[in-house]
């Protein structure tokens, strides 16, 4: 696979400070059920990496020291830890919003017939990834029957309440684009989901998410063997939009690697991008940033280690975690 930090590392992209941290995202490791085209973390069946009992363990501490609301769960398919349903009761418990990042196939995979239960219990807010709303195209980019399975396991979760007006139970899409091109306006794209899922599949959701693909990994790795990563990045340049820079998911996220190491967002973790410390001797003092880190220190203030692929985020209507900003 092509190295692209060695293309985004020169940046003219504006410096950003963070705020309050809010949401812990942590990535429980890499094994994942699919092979996905745009995956920017590179996860699959052969994957091995995955979060040890002991790095788990901070996790619940780190949400109660630093006071965060919102636990973003993700991998791989972080389903797949054995010890995800655990640190999501524990979460809960904590009264802290628990998010799962889920491939929706995962809930037909051997072990996890009573997952959607799981969830519903725990009133996990669930972010499911559907690149389109036709077979044809779902396929193409995630792999021949996911389309199928996706739509019953988005049958199921709404018979369970998911989706469903007063039910509290979130059910959010999210869609990437086919290749090097941005995301549609989501707003639109949302409208048509909900039609054409509704009419075909009766299926309903809360809120569509319109992902911009990212530069790195699988994705940017494909663009520099098809000659056209250059243009992709002229593309994310041209369409940047400083009013975006306002709702950038890394100004109130740390994003946690299977080892425990934090980024300032997930993409810089995939290109091994530590979070900064405040300053040169606390860097010297505590060695790479980790969630033990988090329970001795704040990170309000620090600067944000950006590059060329933050153009990413702010290129026309903004893209994040949550969608369009």
């Amino acid at each position: 696979m092509h190295a692209t930090l060695p293309l985004l590392q020169v940046t003219e992209f504006p410096q950003l400070r963070r705020r309050q941290l809010t949401t812990l995202q942590v990535n429980l490791g890499y094994r994942c059920n699919q092979t996905c085209l745009h995956c920017h973390v590179n996860a699959g069946p052969n994957r091995t990496e995955m979060m040890d009992g002991t790095t788990m363990g901070l996790i619940p501490s780190v949400l109660a020291a630093r006071k965060i609301t919102t636990l973003d769960l993700t991998g791989g398919a972080p389903e797949l830890h054995e010890g995800f349903r655990q640190l999501v009761r524990e979460a809960r418990a904590l009264g802290v919003k628990v998010i799962d990042r889920c491939n929706l196939t995962i809930l037909f995979e051997p072990g996890q017939e009573d997952l959607a239960e799981f969830l519903t219990e725990q009133r996990v807010e669930i972010v499911a990834s559907l690149p389109c709303y036709s077979l044809a195209n779902v396929d193409k980019q995630r792999g021949e029957g996911v389309f199928d399975k996706s739509i019953a396991a988005l049958q199921k979760l709404n018979a369970l309440g998911y989706g469903k007006e007063g039910s509290g139970l979130t059910l959010n899409l999210v869609y990437n684009p086919q290749g090097a091109v941005l995301p549609p306006d989501q707003v639109k794209l949302e409208a048509d989901y909900k039609r054409e899922l509704f009419n075909h599949f009766g299926i309903v959701f809360n809120q569509l998410f319109a992902i911009a693909n990212m530069p790195i990994q699988r994705f940017g790795s494909t663009l520099i063997s098809k000659g056209t990563f250059n243009d992709y990045m002229r593309l994310l340049k041209e369409n940047f939009a400083a009013a975006n820079l306002a709702g950038v998911m890394c100004r109130d996220l740390v994003s946690v690697d299977w080892q425990g190491y934090l980024f300032d967002c997930d993409f810089n973790q995939q290109l091994g991008l530590d979070l900064p410390y405040a300053s040169p001797m606390a860097q010297l003092r505590e060695g790479r940033p980790h969630l033990r880190s988090l329970l001795r220190e704040d990170v309000e203030g620090r600067a944000i280690r950006v590059a060329d692929h933050c153009y990413g985020c702010t290129a026309g209507q903004g893209s994040s975690c949550g969608g369009a900003l």
